[in-house]
């Protein structure tokens, strides 16, 4: 599902981060899929819609189901999406009399959309120690080098003196706006999605708004009124913060890599990059890296935007064109966190000093 990794072998980790690519995996998201069936059971039950004992059976069911992965890859195609042939897989695992609780009211859309939520979950779960990490990164810098003096530019032009810490404070304050906003952010993308083969929950009348209350209280997600299949634009929302948060650390990469130039000479750090023609050359290449990735970013997000035009109640063009491009911003962003961390921490002098 993600683009970036193609090139993993080559370039290593410049662009990759294994575990934001793990929680994209294959694994991932039947593990998703079979949260998402035992969880609405269980929600099925506890509106009335089955009995409990149906929905005990089917539990025990879902619990030892074991998917067929190889010939969930051979149908996808075909069908276009996997979930078609993990239901088909699962109906047929199951007894009988566990059937009424298995699938009931859903649609392939709820459980994909459903397991993405759960995928960001485990993701914003992440991102919010990484930047806290960048945070106090800036924090120390600012302790150590905030009050030395060094030349303030303007349209990359000599302007005033300025202290270190006014620098770092232009990085340092975008990036504590990212994590606030991840806050108000997590309800929307870590919501539950409900609406059954049309979006508007009547295949369980009258009982869709409970089945749909229920669920979304045994995944841990919140619960829109209505189901938001063709409406997309929480996951928008989202790829522009991580398209911000990636366009911030670039920032700080640019400047970084431009306080490092040779007769500026503003900051220093340890292990840079070599060349093969050049030896005496030490490239700042975290930086540049920073600077890479928020391009990248900034590239997928109109493609995003793309994505927000859904035809009718479903579209299958749009939405898989989602699946192509979040996976590799969230790994984009991740990896640049990562890298922005170790770059800071690279950092062994700043201020104007002799060359």
């Amino acid at each position: 599902m993600n683009p970036m990794t193609h090139a993993a072998h080559l370039f290593g980790p410049l662009f990759s981060d294994p575990e934001s690519e793990a929680l994209w995996g294959t694994a991932r998201f039947v593990d998703g899929f079979i949260q998402f069936e035992r969880a609405l059971a269980e929600a099925l039950a506890e509106a009335g819609v089955v009995d409990h004992t149906v929905a005990s059976d089917a539990l025990e069911d879902i619990n030892s189901f074991q998917p067929d992965l190889t010939l969930i890859a051979e149908n996808v195609v075909q069908d276009g999406l996997p979930v078609p042939e993990f239901v088909r897989q699962l109906k047929a695992h199951a007894r009988s009399k566990a059937l009424p609780a298995i699938h009931t009211g859903a649609t392939s859309q709820d459980l994909i959309d459903t397991a993405v939520s759960l995928i960001l979950r485990d993701t914003n779960a992440r991102f919010e120690p990484q930047l806290a990490e960048v945070l106090s990164a800036l924090d120390a810098l600012t302790d150590t080098w905030g009050e030395a003096t060094m030349m303030g530019r303007t349209r990359m032009q000599a302007a005033l003196p300025i202290s270190v810490s006014d620098r770092i404070a232009t990085w340092r304050n975008s990036l504590a706006t990212h994590a606030d906003r991840l806050t108000a952010l997590r309800p929307q993308v870590e919501a539950l999605q409900f609406g059954g083969p049309v979006g508007n929950r009547a295949s369980l009348a009258p009982n869709g708004d409970a089945v749909a209350c229920a669920l979304a209280k045994n995944l841990s997600l919140s619960n829109p009124d209505r189901a938001w299949h063709a409406t997309r634009e929480s996951l928008t929302d989202y790829a522009s913060w991580l398209s911000v948060v990636t366009g911030s650390l670039g920032k700080m990469g640019q400047d970084l890599a431009l306080m490092a130039q040779q007769g500026v000479d503003e900051v220093k750090f340890s292990g840079g990059g070599t060349s093969s023609a050049m030896p005496h050359k030490q490239n700042p290449v975290r930086a540049e890296l920073l600077i890479t990735l928020a391009r990248y970013n900034a590239t997928q997000l109109p493609a995003m935007h793309h994505a927000l035009v859904h035809e009718q109640e479903r579209s299958g063009s749009a939405w898989s064109l989602e699946w192509m491009i979040l996976p590799a911003m969230v790994t984009a962003t991740s990896t640049a966190l990562r890298h922005a961390e170790e770059l800071i921490q690279s950092i062994e002098n700043m201020g104007q000093f002799a060359p």
